[in-house]
């Protein structure tokens, strides 16, 4: 009875006035909007481009508000609603759907469960809004939030997504806590977020996004700084989400070397002229293959392990689960292969050799690190030199130097390329000399590059 007395009043409107209830709703929202927008603009200019990036579209389906990347989708009557109770509240989600868009959190669940990664990515964008300056975006901070943020500052320096859906995962929440935190948190809607395998969706959001965000990065560091300073955490996450993203089994591959191998150059085989020996004359093809191509795999590196104090066992374990799932691959490396795994601290503690992905994996199985005190670089490269002096080593193509600290370097460049990962909770740069490569991956990229 109150649905047909609604729909009666709206017709009466629309026939009074000549416009359809629709079209004023979202004319009024719209407004509603761009003010939330004007005001956070005016608070932070860095903001404008990111701000300004959406198409208002109103949507029955939605709850609340939601964005896709593109379009931010809002229910007339709830946003409305809270327009006329809380005018800051309307601010809030507004920076809150454009956080999402900044940091990527619609296209970075790669295979995460999508309620915990929701809520993650909802604590990210809250706790960057709640360490805000604004009194555009102030709001009293209720208990639940204030220690969940401390909990989690216990753990990490920076609030990512990726880092708050490790800490969520590892302490196994209750389904009473969990419902508490995403009515704490959850303030928008998720539904239009692409699908992990939804890839031309994904890519689209990271290149509509991704200068946006690095050039906010830039000019809150430069042009901006000083209205910066009220801006909280936000350019540590900046910092943090724009660091390059590496796949370390690409990196790997870049120590590679030319040889040949025993097998069909399937490549420079013309089936024309075979096909027409063997018709000519029966089966007598009139060209052979090539029985010898030269191909781009790894034959021989060395992987120096950091054995001191600050390096743990179950990430050189990950870092070498990787270096057997690239040895693994059929096309990457040759039938034999000639590495060493060296681990060292402040001097060179073993050094294993391995011949086979088989080899691999039983050191993996049976890994004990040996060390325990400062880092230096130096007596890792003296050993390797050692190596090729006795012709252990005769076509060395790279080192990888996989460590989380920082060590003292050798002075004279080597004759080979060399590449340091560092292993960082939170972005840090390192410096590495000239003759160097540099790799910072984050703890949860280790582990996840396999995906």
């Amino acid at each position: 009875m109150l649905e047909e007395q609604e729909y009666a009043d709206r017709m009466e409107i629309e026939k009074r006035t000549g416009r359809s209830v629709s079209e004023d709703m979202e004319k009024v929202c719209t407004e509603v909007l761009v003010n939330a927008r004007n005001e956070l603009y005016l608070r932070m200019r860095f903001l404008d481009a990111a701000l300004s990036g959406f198409v208002y579209v109103m949507d029955m389906d939605i709850h609340g508000m939601g964005t896709d990347g593109f379009q931010m989708h809002y229910h007339p009557k709830t946003l409305g609603g809270l327009y006329r109770t809380d005018r800051v509240m309307v601010n809030r989600l507004y920076l809150h759907t454009v956080l999402h868009c900044i940091f990527r959190h619609l296209i970075r669940r790669n295979g995460r469960e999508k309620e915990l990664w929701d809520l993650s990515c909802n604590i990210a964008a809250e706790s960057i809004i709640d360490s805000m300056n604004h009194r555009a975006l102030r709001r009293a901070r209720s208990w639940l939030r204030q220690d969940t943020y401390r909990k989690l500052g216990e753990e990490m320096q920076v609030l990512t997504a990726e880092k708050i859906y490790s800490v969520l995962s590892r302490i196994h929440l209750s389904e009473k806590k969990l419902g508490q935190m995403m009515e704490e948190f959850c303030i928008d809607d998720h539904r239009l977020w692409p699908e992990d395998d939804d890839q031309n969706k994904k890519n689209e959001i990271e290149n509509q996004w991704k200068d946006q965000s690095e050039q906010m990065e830039t000019d809150m560091e430069t042009f901006s700084k000083e209205s910066s300073s009220d801006s909280g955490n936000l350019l540590k996450q900046l910092r943090v989400e724009n660091k390059e993203r590496y796949d370390y089994r690409q990196f790997l591959r870049k120590f590679s070397v030319l040889q040949e191998e025993m097998s069909i150059d399937e490549d420079s085989f013309d089936y024309g002229f075979y096909s027409y020996g063997l018709r000519l004359y029966g089966n007598m093809p009139l060209i052979e293959p090539q029985e010898w191509k030269e191909e781009q795999r790894i034959e021989e590196f060395v992987i120096v392990i950091d054995t001191s104090m600050s390096c743990s066992g179950e990430l050189v374990k990950h870092f070498l689960e990787e270096t057997y799932a690239v040895l693994g691959e059929n096309n990457s490396f040759f039938r034999k292969v000639n590495i060493h795994i060296v681990q060292c601290d402040e001097t060179v503690k073993e050094d294993r050799k391995i011949i086979c992905g088989e080899d691999l994996k039983g050191y993996m199985e049976d890994l004990t690190l040996k060390g325990g005190g400062g880092t230096d670089f130096r007596p890792a490269f003296a050993y390797v030199n050692e190596l090729i002096e006795k012709r252990e080593l005769s076509r060395l193509k790279g080192l990888i130097y996989f460590t989380d600290g920082q060590g003292i370097y050798p002075a004279v460049k080597p004759p080979y390329q060399t590449a340091f990962v560092f292993v960082k909770e939170d972005y840090e740069d390192v410096k590495v000399p000239v003759w160097a490569m540099k790799l910072i991956l984050g703890e949860d990229e280790i582990g996840r590059t396999a995906n």
